[in-house]
C-alpha cells in the first residue's frame, strides 16, 4: 500500500494544498514561514487519526464515524484553523484527504477483512471542526456502494492502520523525539514475539509469579482503608495483560561507541539524527509499507554529515515513502523534478522545472546554467570546443539539448578543480557528469570527489585506451583529423616514430616535437591542443579513433539516458 496524493484545506497557514503527488521520495521546498512544516504536521495529524481510529479498541462502538476529541497535541481548532477564516458561518472545518493505492494482494486482503470489493484505490477524507471531533468517510464516492463502505469505516481504518506505518520526525528534535523513534521501532520489533508460544508462556509465568505479591498488597491496603470506608468490600490490584506486554517492549538503552561508549541520549544532535534515520532505514512495516516524514533533515548537522544523511534518505526511499522539508539544495531531486513540491502563499504545487526550484530557494545560477539541468564537466577550454562539435554528431538527442541550453559543457581548468566545480553545480541544482584524462591528476581528482561525496561511480568517465597505462582525450581522436594542421602551423610531422607507442598523447607529441627540433613548454602544448579542437570543430566526421573510442561511446550512451529534453 502507498499514499499517492494528500490534500489539506484550512490548516494553519495552508488554505488550499490540493492533491499533492507523493513519490518514493518527495521534497517540500519553499521560503521560511510558507507552510512546508505545516503540510507535514497536517499529514501527521491525519495519519494519527486513522491509526487511532483503526487500532483504538475504545472507538469500535462509537456511532457515525465520530469519536472523542483528538489529542490536542495533534489538533486543536482554536490553534490550527486559520484565524482569518474563523468568522465564517460555514466552511469552518479542517479537511484532510488521503488517496491510498493497494497492491493486488492487498485488494484481496481488503475484501476479506472489510467484506467489500474495491478497485485498488481507497480515497479517505477526515474533517475536524470546532468540536475537535474527527469525522472519517470515504471520499468522492456516491450511491449505495459509498453508503455500505462508510458503514464499515471502522474496519477500513483498521485495515489501513494495520498495513501502513507512519513516522514523523519534527525539525526541533529533542532527546525524547529521537528516543521515541527508537522506542517505537523497538516496540514494533518485540511485538512480533507475542505470536510466539514460548514467549506467551514466559509472560504467563511472570503473571503467576506476580499474583501472590499483588494479593499481599491488596491485603495491606484493605485494613487501613476499611477504617475510613466501613462499607469497603474489596481492594483489587491488577496489571492488565496488554500493559504487561507493553512494559516488556518499552524499556531500553542504546549505547553508541564511536570511540567513547555513551548512551544515545547524551550524544550530539547530529549523531541522534543519523541514528534515528539509520534505524528507520532498516525497518520494515507489517507488509513492507511505510511513510517517513522528516522536517529539515539537515538541522544540527555539519556539511560532511549532510552528505551522509542524503545517502541514508536515498536508501530509505528504496523501501519506504519519504517526505522531507528542506532549505538545502543537496536534497532536491534533479532526476524527477515533479517530486519537488513548491510551497508558496499557502499553496503547494509540483515544480515544473529546475528554474522554478532555483527561484524559490534563492539560488542564483550563472547565465549559462539558468536553463540547464545537466552539465558535462571537462578539463580545459579545448575540450569544450571539441565536445560541443562531436556530441551532436554522435547523438541527435544531445545535439538538441545543447542547442536548447538544457545540456551545457563546462571546463574546470585542470582536474584538480573537480571537487570545487562539483560543489558549485550541486548548489546550483544541476546534475553533472565529469570526463577526465586517465592520468595521475585525473585519478587523484576522482578519488577526492568520491571521498567528499560530490560524485558517485556513475558520475564520471575516464579516458580508456587499450594498451595504455595513461591516456588523454586526444588519444581518442583519429590523428588524421589534425596532423596536417599541426604540421602546417607548428612545423613538425606526426608521422615521426616518436609519436607512436602507448604513452599518453601529451608525452608522445612532446617527444615528436622535441625530436624535430622544437622547444617544448606548456604554452606550445596548449596551442596544439587548441588546434586539435578546432580541427574537430571543422570536421564533418565523428573524429574518433577506431581503436580508442570506447570511453567516448560509453559517455555518449550514459548521457543519452540521463539528459532530459
Amino acid at each position: 500500500m502507498k499514499l499517492t496524493h494528500f490534500s489539506i484545506t484550512n490548516y494553519r497557514s495552508i488554505t488550499t494544498a490540493h492533491k499533492i503527488s507523493l513519490h518514493s521520495t518527495t521534497i517540500l521546498i519553499g521560503k521560511n514561514n510558507e507552510g512546508k512544516s505545516n503540510i507535514l504536521k497536517g499529514l501527521n495529524t491525519a495519519m494519527h487519526v486513522l491509526d487511532r481510529r483503526g487500532l483504538g479498541p475504545s472507538n469500535r462502538n462509537l456511532r457515525n464515524s465520530r469519536y472523542r476529541n483528538i489529542d490536542d497535541r495533534y489538533y486543536y481548532w482554536e490553534r490550527d484553523f486559520p484565524v482569518s477564516l474563523r468568522g465564517r458561518s460555514s466552511g469552518t472545518q479542517t479537511i484532510f484527504a488521503l488517496d491510498f493505492e493497494l497492491e493486488p494482494e492487498e485488494i484481496l486482503s481488503f475484501q476479506e477483512v472489510v467484506g467489500s470489493k474495491i478497485n485498488g484505490f481507497l480515497p479517505m477524507e477526515i474533517r475536524i471542526g470546532r468540536d475537535n471531533q474527527p469525522i472519517i468517510k470515504i471520499k468522492n464516492k456516491r450511491g449505495a456502494g459509498a453508503t455500505i463502505l462508510n458503514k464499515k469505516i471502522n474496519k477500513i481504518t483498521s485495515f489501513i492502520a494495520g498495513n501502513i506505518e507512519f513516522n514523523y520526525i519534527p525539525t526541533i528534535r529533542t532527546d525524547s523525539d529521537t528516543l521515541d523513534v527508537v522506542r517505537t521501532m523497538l516496540s514494533r520489533q518485540l511485538k512480533q514475539l507475542e505470536d510466539n508460544d514460548d514467549y506467551l508462556k514466559a509472560i504467563d509465568t511472570i503473571r503467576i509469579l506476580q499474583e501472590p505479591l499483588l494479593r499481599d498488597l491488596e491485603n495491606q491496603l484493605m485494613e487501613p482503608l476499611k477504617e475510613f470506608l466501613p462499607n469497603l468490600v474489596e481492594v483489587k490490584i491488577s496489571i492488565p495483560e496488554t500493559e504487561r506486554r507493553v512494559a516488556l517492549r518499552n524499556d531500553f538503552e542504546v549505547i553508541i561507541d564511536d570511540g567513547t561508549a555513551t548512551e544515545l541520549a547524551y550524544k550530539g544532535d547530529g549523531v541522534k539524527n543519523l541514528a534515528a534515520l539509520s534505524m528507520l532505514k532498516s525497518r520494515t512495516g507489517p507488509s513492507g509499507a511505510s511513510i517517513i516524514a522528516i522536517e529539515e533533515p539537515e538541522s544540527h548537522l555539519h556539511p560532511g554529515a549532510i552528505h551522509q544523511l542524503n545517502d541514508v534518505i536515498c536508501a530509505l526511499g528504496e523501501n519506504h515513502q519519504v517526505i522531507i522539508t528542506t532549505h538545502n539544495p543537496l536534497f532536491v531531486d534533479r532526476n524527477d523534478v515533479k517530486s519537488n513540491i513548491i510551497v508558496d502563499m499557502g499553496k503547494a504545487v509540483s515544480a515544473k522545472n529546475i528554474e522554478s526550484i532555483r527561484n524559490v530557494m534563492g539560488i542564483k545560477a550563472s547565465d549559462n546554467l539558468v536553463n540547464a539541468n545537466y552539465v558535462l564537466i571537462v578539463e580545459g577550454a579545448e575540450d569544450v570546443i571539441a565536445f560541443k562539435a562531436m556530441l551532436p554528431r554522435l547523438s541527435r538527442k544531445l545535439g538538441k539539448a545543447i542547442a536548447n541550453n538544457l545540456f551545457v559543457i563546462e571546463e574546470i581548468g585542470g582536474a584538480g578543480n573537480l571537487s570545487y566545480k562539483a560543489s558549485l553545480l550541486r548548489n546550483s541544482l544541476c546534475k553533472y557528469h565529469c570526463f577526465l584524462d586517465n592520468d595521475e591528476a585525473g585519478n587523484k581528482a576522482v578519488r577526492k570527489a568520491l571521498e567528499d561525496g560530490l560524485i558517485a561511480t556513475n558520475n564520471y568517465t575516464l579516458t580508456n585506451c587499450q594498451g595504455f597505462n595513461e591516456s588523454e582525450f586526444e588519444d581518442c581522436i583519429n590523428p588524421e583529423v589534425y596532423k596536417k594542421a599541426v604540421e602546417d602551423e607548428f612545423g613538425f610531422s606526426l608521422d615521426n616514430p616518436k609519436f607512436k607507442g602507448n604513452k599518453k598523447w601529451s608525452e608522445r607529441i612532446k617527444r615528436a616535437a622535441v625530436d624535430q627540433g622544437k622547444a617544448w613548454d606548456n604554452k606550445l602544448e596548449s596551442s596544439i591542443k587548441y588546434t586539435v579542437a578546432k580541427c574537430i570543430q571543422d570536421s564533418k566526421s565523428d573524429c574518433l579513433h577506431s581503436h580508442h573510442k570506447n570511453s567516448i561511446e560509453s559517455l555518449v550512451s550514459y548521457l543519452e539516458n540521463s539528459v532530459v529534453i
